[in-house]
């Protein structure tokens, strides 16, 4: 009989052994080469970027959370694609991406390969969208509207921002509401639209995977969580026996749990997207922060501590949750240095549209992200919506370990092939939403 001890090497030695490429996720490693590394390393950078800034904010650490950093990252590459100058720079380097074109190019193959509907084949349903309204009195200039229309596949609509505001604001909404599959209802409320606004970008995403192996409903039980002020709550654990994905690293675990991939269809150039949910798990009850920056400080932190391979579960307990989480961004955004873009009468957006009386400057940056997660797999759906102001003047013997998910964690929902997260958070305490 192997000591606890000697598992636990045993596991570490199986994770560093094929760190650098991990058996099970060969054809993800081979499929990066399809996309561009430095415009990847971009989204992956940002991700876990705005994931630390929004663990160290007063509302990320004072309850659950989930955000989409592509989301996110698709809307402000939208509103890229209308900057000029200074505003330009600074929003290519906030995105980690050289040039516009780079920028336009990434997102639209992410749209194309990594994001592609898998739910006629089998796999998950995805859907990424993007839409841009502006006032009536305000066209978007042609080289714009076409760049939203082919790169972000965004579809441009007038709306009376000025004199019917109230109208626009439930049209927008609507739309979120058809790309979330309702889940979310709205996202703008009613003073989100002021006075000056003439523009609103808005970006939608939606997923459902169901779990390779999906958990048994029966063998679910309530047990005890700990949440980081010492408190215990009942919540209900899915378990799970036999292999699972799961890497034991110094002070923390990785689990990974893959949906079910959708078939390749012939002729098809790039390899399908592969999903996966990873749980990054402390070791103690008290140590998500720590383990948080960890996790941002390198972009490549997730994929390099992917499991290498599945151990066998002795003990094996991960709480069902359901996370809904809101907020507006802009003070996030400016700690991770995009700053001009919200100046009024520094801000250059002026490819955007025809300003005519004077300079266009981003007013706010609204998010709205909600997953859940249960026995059979994973919903998950956010929205992006930033608003534009006018301003005038501004085996039997195989070791065995235990995954028990107890205490706070951290998740990813990511796509393997292109590295893109598609959501992020962390949870600690599974019986609050």
């Amino acid at each position: 009989m192997q000591s606890v001890k000697e598992l636990v090497l045993r596991c570490l030695w199986l994770c560093t052994e094929a760190e650098a490429k991990p058996d099970h996720a060969l054809a993800a490693s081979d499929g990066l080469q399809a996309f561009a590394p430095a415009a990847s390393d971009g989204l992956k950078a940002f991700a876990l970027g705005l994931n630390k800034r929004l663990t160290d904010d007063d509302a990320g650490r004072s309850g659950n959370l989930v955000t989409s950093p592509l989301s996110v990252y698709a809307a402000l590459a939208l509103v890229a694609a209308g900057a000029r100058e200074g505003t330009l720079d600074e929003l290519l380097r906030v995105l980690g991406a050289p040039s516009l074109d780079f920028l336009a190019g990434h997102v639209r193959a992410l749209g194309e390969h990594a994001l592609a509907d898998g739910s006629r084949t089998g796999g998950p349903r995805v859907s990424l969208a993007c839409s841009v309204w502006h006032d009536v009195t305000m066209p978007l200039r042609p080289a714009y509207r076409a760049t939203a229309a082919e790169s972000y596949k965004a579809v441009a609509r007038a709306v009376n921002f000025r004199q019917k505001p109230e109208e626009a604001r439930e049209q927008i909404n609507a739309w979120v509401a058809a790309a979330t599959n309702d889940l979310i209802p709205s996202i703008l409320s009613p003073d989100a639209l002021s006075s000056l606004t003439v523009l609103v970008l808005a970006n939608a995403i939606y997923f459902k995977g169901m779990w390779e192996k999906p958990f048994d409903k029966e063998l679910t039980k309530d047990d005890k969580f700990h949440c980081l002020d010492g408190i215990a709550v009942d919540a209900p654990f899915v378990r799970g026996l036999g292999w699972h994905y799961i890497a034991c690293h110094d002070g923390f675990k990785v689990l990974q749990l893959r949906y079910v991939q959708g078939h390749s269809s012939q002729g098809q150039p790039q390899p399908p997207p592969i999903y996966s949910m990873c749980v990054f798990l402390p070791d103690t009850r008290d140590g998500l922060w720590e383990l948080t920056d960890k996790i941002a400080s390198n972009p490549d932190f997730v994929r390099k501590h992917l499991p290498c391979g599945d151990v066998m579960v002795s003990d094996f307990r991960l709480p069902k949750f359901k996370v809904n989480f809101g907020m507006t961004m802009e003070g996030i955004l400016q700690d991770m240095g995009l700053n001009e873009a919200f100046e009024p009468g520094k801000a250059d957006l002026s490819d955007m549209a025809e300003d005519g009386t004077g300079k266009l400057a981003l007013e706010k940056i609204i998010h709205r992200a909600i997953i859940e997660v249960n026995e059979e797999g994973t919903e998950a759906v956010a929205a992006t919506v930033a608003t534009v102001i006018l301003c005038s003047s501004k085996t039997s013997d195989a070791p065995h370990v235990d995954f028990v998910a107890d205490h706070p964690f951290g998740f990813f929902v990511i796509e393997e092939v292109s590295g893109a997260t598609l959501f992020a958070g962390h949870v600690l305490d599974p019986t609050t939403n």
